[in-house]
């Protein structure tokens, strides 16, 4: 899913209005207001020419920032995981009966959260 708050974040780097981002791959403004808000999904198209003017990669404004494989039960899959979601797993890490009660028992952590939010 592409990540409108991203790019919203990677024009202002660049000093750029919507007007100016909008020139550039030549659509509108309002079409990059859609895509910044989540409203619209960018074409095949716009999303490279954003890759080539921030020099990301298409990972980052999909949201996905690393790929994960996981194996279970002899099945192989990968899973994209974002950098926001590498901090909070970096933030539990910090607390190692916190990170073991949710690592080695996931369902019985998961419980526990929910009963002290809850």
């Amino acid at each position: 899913m592409f990540k409108g708050d991203r790019l919203k974040s990677l024009r202002k780097e660049k000093d750029l209005s919507q007007q100016a981002l909008a020139n550039m791959i030549g659509v509108s403004k309002s079409l990059i207001c859609c895509y910044e808000s989540g409203k619209r999904t960018p074409s095949l198209e716009n999303v490279i020419s954003f890759i080539q003017i921030f020099g990301v990669d298409a990972d980052y404004l999909l949201g996905s920032d690393s790929i994960v494989k996981i194996v279970s039960n002899d099945k192989v899959s990968y899973a994209p995981i974002t950098k926001e979601e590498m901090a909070f797993i970096n933030e539990i890490k910090k607390d190692k009966l916190v990170y073991n009660i949710l690592f080695t028992e996931p369902k019985r952590g998961a419980e526990l959260v929910i009963k002290k939010l809850g």
